[in-house]
C-alpha cells in the first residue's frame, strides 16, 4: 500500500523540479515551510499522504478548536504535493509537517513519483540557527549531490565533517539523489535570538530559488516585512547598550569562542523588549 493519494499525476509537465520543505527539525524560524507554502499558494493539489500512517498524534497533536463551548474543527498535520507553473517550469512542491514514521519508504515512494514524473532536479529547503545578526543581508548555504549542480559553488559548505541528527528531508533526500535525481539544498541562516517567523530569510530563500532555477518568483510582501522587522530589532537593540555590545561582538568577531550564545541574546533581547511592554523578538 503506497503512502500517497492522487487522482492522477500530470502527463504535461515542463522541466519539472520537487522542492521540499518540511516543518519542525532544520526550519528555524519556519523559514523554509512558510517559503514553501508561499509558492504553492494557488496551485494544483496533486497527491496527499497519509497522515495516520506517518504521524504519532501524540507528539503531533491536531489542533482542535473550541467556538463557544462546541468542538467545531479538528485540523490535522498533512503533507501535500502542490504543482505551480513559473517562468515556464514546473514546480512541484511538497511541503508540510515533518513525518515521523516510514522514512525510507517516504523516500522510496517520492523517488519512485520523481522518476515517473520525469523530475529534473529535488531541491529541499531549511534554515537554521546560526551566529548571525538581523543587521546583515541572510546567508543562505548550499548542498549537493554532485559537482556541478550549484551556479555558486563558493556558498557551498561546510567544509569538512559535519554530524548532526538527521531531518528527514534530508533522509529522503539521499534516497531520491541515491536513485539519480540530481538534489542540492538551501538553508538560509537565522539569528539566533529569532524565535518566530523570521521575514528575511523566507526572502532570501525565494531569492536563491529563482537564482538558482532563473526564473522569476513572486514575493509577496516580504520585503516590506523584512524591513519592518528589521527596524524594531534595530530599536530594541539602540535602546540597550549591554545588547548592542553584544551584537556588535557577534558581527566582528570572527573566533567563535567569543561569540555570545543563542540563549544570552535571545535573553537580552526579550528582557529589554518585556521591560518595554512590547512583544518578544519573533512578532512578525
Amino acid at each position: 500500500m503506497t503512502l500517497y493519494r492522487t487522482s492522477g499525476l500530470p502527463e504535461d509537465l515542463v522541466a519539472p523540479v520537487m522542492i521540499a520543505a518540511f516543518d519542525g527539525w532544520v526550519d528555524a524560524a519556519s523559514a523554509a515551510s512558510a517559503t514553501a507554502e508561499h509558492l504553492s499558494r494557488g496551485g494544483d493539489l496533486i497527491a496527499t499522504f497519509d497522515a495516520d500512517v506517518l504521524y504519532d498524534y501524540r507528539s503531533r497533536r491536531p489542533v482542535l478548536d473550541i467556538i463557544d463551548g462546541t468542538l467545531t474543527r479538528l485540523t490535522w498535520p498533512s503533507l501535500e504535493l502542490h504543482r505551480v507553473r513559473f517562468g515556464g517550469r514546473d514546480l512541484l512542491i511538497l511541503h508540510g509537517a515533518e513525518p515521523d514514521f516510514r522514512w525510507r519508504q517516504l523516500g522510496d515512494e517520492l523517488l519512485d513519483l520523481c522518476l515517473r514524473m520525469g523530475v529534473v532536479q529535488w531541491i529541499s529547503l531549511g534554515a537554521i540557527p546560526a551566529a548571525a545578526t538581523h543587521a546583515r543581508p541572510t546567508a543562505v548555504l548550499a548542498t549537493a549531490s554532485a559537482p556541478g549542480l550549484l551556479h555558486d559553488p563558493e556558498t557551498q559548505g561546510p567544509d569538512g565533517l559535519l554530524r548532526v541528527p538527521s531531518a528527514c528531508l534530508s533522509a529522503v533526500e539521499m534516497t531520491v539523489s541515491g536513485g539519480g535525481v540530481p538534489a542540492v539544498g538551501f538553508y538560509a541562516h537565522v539569528p539566533h535570538y529569532i524565535g518566530g517567523p523570521y521575514a528575511s530569510a523566507t526572502l532570501a530563500l525565494v531569492r536563491r530559488l529563482a537564482g538558482h532555477l532563473t526564473i522569476e518568483l513572486p514575493e509577496g510582501t516580504y520585503e516590506e516585512d523584512a524591513d519592518a522587522q528589521r527596524a524594531r530589532l534595530d530599536a530594541a537593540v539602540d535602546a540597550d547598550d549591554d545588547l548592542r555590545e553584544m551584537l556588535d561582538r557577534l558581527r566582528q568577531d570572527e573566533d567563535e569562542a567569543d561569540v555570545p550564545s543563542g540563549d544570552e541574546l535571545a535573553a537580552e533581547i526579550e528582557r529589554f523588549l518585556r521591560a518595554q511592554g512590547g512583544p518578544g523578538p519573533s512578532a512578525g
